[in-house]
């Protein structure tokens, strides 16, 4: 395959799975704003912050209200991460390989830019009630309308890699603005206030459902195994890594537990890794301090993806 194609269809996959995942972050906070007290005080730093483009914020807008928060990470088209960017990226990489692609899959990611753009138009927060769930299901429509009318060959495959990398990234995201900075204070670990944050955690990922089938009870300890560690959740961690490692093989048809190129080397050690990983030891080490260096590894992955399979063309892409 081209690495131009290879290419499209991985970056593809990354921004529509981005759109996605943005619009959980800010999802999250509207859910903790409806069912938190009264007077407890709004986090919407955290959510810049956890981007890694804080000072572009602070350049641009200045102030963490509601307002500037959303329509930064949501409708700003001249940051390259925001929901509205990323969906204009994702369609181009559509449009430069729609002789590869399903019809389908381009008339979906097409619909999902304009009902975005539509959207962009909306003056109030209260006009944007529902708008991320409908981000979130559009995403999810794209992801089954690939699966169902592409054939599952090595383009396929690198869109899987695409999404898989991005999801582990922000689940690790996520996860880490509730551990690092959106709880308020240590008192309040541990209250009614606590619970519901690590509820409104859960929904952002869609883990909730499943997290109660295997959790009676609701505690950090178990919510961090569960979006870490467990092997059978689609959103957690470890499942993410698994699910790549095995579309990275089908492409090189390298047998599985052997590398013969970076990428195999650095997906497979960090996957081997999280095998045997318990939670105590992420404690003991510290869970955020684990998150950041479990995002950078999964970073190191992307980068040597495109040493490894798309460099051999120039192709500019906004990562």
């Amino acid at each position: 395959m081209l690495s131009r194609v290879a290419d499209s269809i991985y970056w593809l996959n990354r921004y529509v799975e981005r759109a996605e995942n943005v619009a959980r972050f800010v999802d999250v906070n509207f859910n903790l704003l409806l069912d938190s007290p009264v007077g407890v005080a709004q986090q919407w730093k955290p959510l810049v912050v956890t981007t890694g483009d804080l000072s572009l914020f602070m350049e641009r807008y200045g102030e963490f209200t509601p307002e500037n928060v959303i329509h930064f990470l949501t409708f700003d088209h001249q940051y390259s991460n925001s929901i509205l960017s990323c969906l204009r990226s994702a369609r181009e990489n559509a449009r430069s390989v729609r002789e590869i692609i399903s019809s389908e899959m381009w008339e979906q990611v097409n619909a999902f830019y304009l009902m975005v753009k539509e959207a962009s138009q909306m003056q109030q927060l209260s006009e944007l009630f529902g708008f991320f769930s409908e981000v979130k299901m559009a995403s999810h429509l794209f992801a089954g309308v690939m699966d169902a009318t592409m054939t599952h060959n090595e383009g396929w495959h690198f869109g899987q890699i695409g999404r898989l990398l991005e999801r582990a990234d922000k689940t690790a995201r996520i996860l880490d603005v509730k551990y690092f900075i959106l709880l308020p204070s240590v008192k309040d670990v541990g209250t009614a206030l606590d619970e519901l944050q690590w509820i409104a955690l859960l929904k952002s990922a869609s883990a909730y459902e499943m997290y109660r089938k295997c959790q009676h009870r609701i505690t950090p300890n178990d919510v961090a195994e569960f979006l870490i560690l467990d092997r059978e959740f689609p959103r957690s961690i470890q499942f993410c890594l698994l699910q790549a490692e095995r579309s990275l093989y089908q492409i090189t048809g390298c047998l599985p537990g052997t590398w013969q190129n970076p990428v195999e080397r650095t997906l497979g050690r960090l996957r081997s890794e999280l095998d045997y990983l318990t939670i105590e030891e992420i404690n003991q080490r510290g869970l955020h301090q684990f998150l950041d260096d479990l995002q950078s590894r999964i970073n190191s992955v992307g980068e040597k993806m495109f040493k490894t399979f798309f460099a051999l063309e120039p192709m500019h892409q906004v990562q």
